[in-house]
C-alpha cells in the first residue's frame, strides 16, 4: 500500500473536492482531477432544469473544476458518462417514482457511477492512478480482524455524508480515500481562505439532484395518469395529477380543502393509481422492511441485533432492533414510532460511529422483491 502514490480526485467545482485535492497534494500524492460529465445537452431540459447537479448548470461546474485544477497545479480531465448516467440513474429515478416509491439518486449514483464507472472509464481513457478520492465528509478505516474496510461518520457530525456511501463495495473502498473525514466544514472553509481559495467559501453548494418543480421533463406524458385521492376509509376526496408528483409525508399541492385538520400523504398505491391521505398521526410507524441490503463494515449478520437507523439523509438515527431475513433483507422495529417511513428511500444502519450497511425501504407488500437499480 505504501507504493501507491497517485490519486484521481473527483472535482465538482466546489470547495470540498478542491480542498480534498489540496490536502492530498500536500501529503505527497501525485494528484489529477477528474470531473464526470453526466448531462447531455437538450433544448427542452435546458429551458426547464434550473438547478441541481444534473442539468445545464453542469457546464459552469466543469469550467469551475478546470479553473480549480489549474490553480492547484494538477491535470484536469473530463470523463463523459452521459449515456451511463441516463441508463443507471435517470432510469432508476423515473421507474422508482412510477412504482409509487421515492428514490434517492445520490445513493445509486455513488455506487454505480461516481465510485465505479467514473474511475473505471478514466482508467480506460489512459489515465493512471492508484486511488480515487472525493470531498465526502466520512472516515474510512481497515479492520484487520474482519479483513474489511469500514466507513465511520465524519468528525463534523452536522456535515457527515456517510449515509450516501452505504452502497459502496469492498472493492470500491479498497481504492478510495476520504481526505475530509477528520475536518469540520468550518476548518475546510478556513483552510480554503488561507490557501488562496477564498472565492469558494461563499459559493453556493448544490445538494439536490434536481429541483422538485423541474423533474417533470424527465418523464413521458403517459406517465402522468390522473387518479383518485382517498382517505384511510377509501372515501374519494379528490383527484391527483399522477403519482410521480407525490411522496409520503407530503402536505402541499393536494388540491383538497374543507378537511377537519391538515392531511398528509400516507401511502401511494401504484397498482390502483391512487393516493391515501390522512392526519399526521397516521404517518408514524414503528417498523419497516429493507431490501437490497449492502453490508459495508461487517459481514451479513445472522442474528437479531440492536443498532440505530436513518430512514433518510436528514433523519436523526433512531434506536431499533434489526432482524435479518437473509443476507439481502431485514426487518426493523424502532423503539419509538418514526415519522414518514418512505418506501424507496435508503435505510442506513449505524452502531455508534460505524456504518454497518444500508438497503432500500420496501413497501409492505414487497415480499422478496428487489429495488430496481
Amino acid at each position: 500500500m505504501q507504493n501507491k502514490t497517485s490519486v484521481a480526485v473527483g472535482i465538482s467545482g466546489g470547495i470540498d473536492s478542491a480542498m480534498a485535492a489540496y490536502l492530498l497534494k500536500e501529503d505527497g500524492y501525485k494528484v489529477i482531477g477528474i470531473t464526470m460529465q453526466t448531462y447531455a445537452e437538450s433544448r427542452e431540459m435546458d429551458n426547464t432544469l434550473k438547478s441541481g447537479c444534473f442539468g445545464p448548470a453542469q457546464k459552469e461546474n466543469i469550467r469551475s473544476a478546470a479553473q480549480l485544477c489549474n490553480k492547484l497545479g494538477i491535470e484536469h480531465h473530463i470523463i463523459p458518462l452521459q449515456e451511463e448516467f441516463q441508463h443507471k440513474v435517470i432510469a432508476y429515478f423515473c421507474e422508482t417514482y412510477k412504482a409509487g416509491k421515492t428514490p434517492n439518486p445520490c445513493l445509486v449514483c455513488n455506487a454505480y457511477i461516481k465510485f465505479a464507472l467514473l474511475p473505471e472509464k478514466a482508467h480506460s481513457l489512459g489515465l493512471n492512478f492508484d486511488y480515487f478520492a472525493t470531498g465526502h465528509y466520512a472516515k474510512l478505516r481497515f479492520n484487520k480482524d474482519l479483513n474489511r474496510y469500514q466507513i465511520r461518520i465524519a468528525k463534523d457530525l452536522h456535515k457527515d455524508q456517510s449515509y450516501f456511501l452505504a452502497f459502496l463495495s469492498q472493492e470500491q473502498l479498497a481504492q478510495t480515500l476520504f481526505p475530509l473525514g477528520n475536518y469540520t466544514k468550518q476548518e475546510i472553509k478556513k483552510m480554503a481562505d488561507e490557501k488562496g481559495f477564498s472565492e469558494l467559501v461563499s459559493r453556493k453548494e448544490s445538494q439536490d439532484f434536481i429541483q422538485n418543480s423541474d423533474w417533470d421533463v424527465l418523464f413521458k406524458p403517459d406517465d402522468f395518469v390522473l387518479g383518485e385521492i382517498v382517505d384511510i376509509n377509501g372515501n374519494v376526496l379528490g383527484r391527483h395529477k399522477g403519482i410521480i408528483n407525490y411522496t409520503i409525508g407530503q402536505r402541499r399541492n393536494l388540491g383538497i380543502s374543507g378537511l377537519p385538520e391538515p392531511y398528509y400523504i400516507l401511502a401511494i398505491d401504484a397498482k390502483k393509481n391512487r393516493i391515501v391521505i390522512g392526519p399526521k398521526s397516521n404517518l408514524y410507524q414503528k417498523q419497516c422492511k429493507a431490501i437490497n441490503m449492502n453490508w459495508v463494515s461487517i459481514p451479513a449478520p445472522e442474528k437479531k441485533f440492536r443498532a440505530k437507523a436513518k430512514i433518510r439523509f436528514l433523519h436523526t438515527p433512531a434506536e431499533c432492533v434489526v432482524t435479518p431475513i437473509d443476507d439481502r433483507h431485514i426487518e426493523v422495529v424502532f423503539s419509538k414510532p418514526q415519522l414518514a417511513i418512505t418506501p424507496g428511500q435508503g435505510l442506513v444502519l449505524y452502531l455508534r460511529d460505524l456504518l454497518l450497511g444500508g438497503g432500500f425501504i420496501a413497501l409492505s407488500n414487497d415480499k422478496n422483491s428487489e429495488q430496481k437499480v
